[in-house]
């Protein structure tokens, strides 16, 4: 979380819910407790099978309060999750994977090119119009689908927010076309490296497997959403009156327009952004054509970090000396640490339950089996439904969409092989579940900054999208359902 979006939150005067640290050391907490009062149990047979008839209880594995030696015990737990895996796994392989790609990340939003391209589309009077609303959905859709955009755009509200407004728009129409479009992006994403990767590396599965349903849904959501900011823009540009904001944007219409040139776009900006688009293809063609995983892709992110690095410093962008580049890679890498912090957290609550070997003693197996047997005979399609509802509601306490894959895909994982339902379809309903409740969740730190930064009030804002909000939840049941229906995998 940004200082600036901490202070947004905390300034809103939202709800607040506990932090993602505090929820997971309880439930660390809670499966200690767990490991005293329920049987641990194994499923017996062939290797990498799951069947309730081969489930069998081996009785009590207390785990102690401090473990020694190949022993863990509940003060073990942390320091176990963070060491657990190797280069190939979701836990130490994954926490690398973060640190590195948020440190190429950091370069290049402190190189400041993608507002400057923003800022220069927006205050070209040739490129003013009602198109320019579907336009900015489509690209930050894209950023949340591919960078996993959600903070960030607190910055593009505030850019955005003055020129929208003396264009004749209000400022729920820069919230949909930054905000809203990231979200969407960040819940139907094939590729975002911070919810999706996360939740299929856990899962076992290949990075970007499954991307032909997801860039079909991706382009169903934000087509209809770029369609619905078109409509919308239209709308209040011929009465902005009848906007839920007009009387509080007052404050925005009087903003007059800057006169500085140090944001104008220029050729150091465009071959950032040249940087941007020739990496992701080279990261598609590494894992598409070379089943590129956790390393190499790591890899790939350090070389488009050290290429910006290269350009903002011949180019001076944003001042950025080799200093201001080694700083940015810092930051970045600071901002997705707690990330890294909270697999391992997740990954030392399994540890503690005994594992998530099938074939070994442990609590994890037997809830599995208990959660499994209650839904034993439930159509898939009702299954999987109920798995999108779960996360949807987790996602009210764990907003992080890396700590709640972390936290939530070790169970649903396994448990989706228990009830037939494929284990990508699971990805998919966490994806949906997560991505699609931070468009009003109030404990959304992006949320709250971006409503701050356009001095909306969380009740405006549920009133405005409510029932975009419900449309896209139907949507992502009916994709869930078609997933279901062609054994998606």
């Amino acid at each position: 979380m940004t200082p600036e979006a901490e202070q947004s939150s905390k300034s809103s005067g939202a709800f607040k819910a506990p932090d993602t640290f505090v929820i997971l050391f309880v439930v660390a907490l809670l499966a200690w407790l767990a490991t005293w009062l329920v049987p641990a149990g194994r499923f017996v047979g062939e290797a990498g099978t799951f069947d309730l008839s081969s489930f069998e209880l081996v009785g009590r594995q207390p785990a102690l309060l401090l473990g020694t030696g190949e022993d863990v015990g509940f003060l073990n737990f942390l320091f176990e999750g963070l060491i657990a895996g190797d280069r190939y796994s979701a836990t130490v392989g994954l926490m690398a994977f973060l640190l590195i790609v948020g440190g190429a990340f950091g370069i290049i939003m402190r190189t400041g090119a993608m507002e400057a391209a923003l800022k220069g589309l927006v205050d070209n009077p040739g490129a003013r119009g009602d198109f320019l609303a579907p336009l900015l959905f489509v690209l930050f859709s894209l950023g949340g689908a591919i960078f996993g955009m959600g903070e960030e755009a607190i910055v593009f509200v505030m850019i955005l927010a003055p020129a929208f407004a003396r264009a004749g728009y209000d400022s729920l129409t820069v919230l949909l076309v930054t905000y809203v479009a990231t979200q969407i992006g960040f819940a139907t994403s094939w590729m975002n490296p911070f919810s999706v990767v996360v939740a299929q590396g856990i899962a076992g599965l290949d990075v970007m497997s499954g991307a032909g349903l997801r860039v079909t849904m991706w382009g169903v959501f934000t087509t209809v959403g770029a369609v619905f900011a078109y409509r919308y823009a239209v709308r209040i540009r011929h009465a902005p009156e009848t906007s839920l904001t007009y009387k509080a944007d007052q404050w925005l219409r009087d903003m007059k327009a800057p006169d500085g040139e140090d944001s104008r776009f220029n050729l150091g900006h465009a071959l950032i952004l040249f940087i941007i688009l020739g990496g992701i293809a080279w990261v598609a063609w590494g894992v598409g054509v070379h089943q590129y995983y956790f390393p190499e892709i790591a890899a790939q992110f350090f070389a488009i970090g050290i290429a910006a690095a290269i350009v903002a410093r011949l180019f001076r962008l944003n001042g950025m000396d080799l200093n201001a580049c080694g700083e940015a890679f810092r930051d970045g890498a600071v901002q997705l640490a707690p990330a890294a912090i909270i697999i391992g957290f997740a990954k030392g609550i399994v540890v503690l339950l005994g594992g998530d070997d099938a074939s070994e003693p442990s609590v994890l197996n037997t809830a599995l089996y208990g959660m499994a047997h209650l839904t034993e005979g439930l159509p898939g399609h009702i299954a999987a439904v109920g798995m999108y509802v779960l996360q949807s509601i987790i996602n009210l306490f764990v907003v992080s969409g890396s700590g709640q894959a972390a936290l939530t895909m070790p169970l649903m994982a396994p448990l989706s092989d228990l009830i037939g339902v494929e284990r990508q379809t699971a990805v998919l309903a966490f994806q949906l579940g997560d991505g699609l409740m931070n468009l009003i969740v109030p404990s959304s730190a992006a949320l709250m900054g971006c409503l701050a930064a356009a001095r909306v009030g969380w009740g405006t804002w549920v009133q405005f999208l409510w029932k975009g909000l419900a449309l896209a939840m139907a949507t992502a049941i009916v994709f869930i359902l078609i997933a279901v229906s062609i054994g998606y995998a």
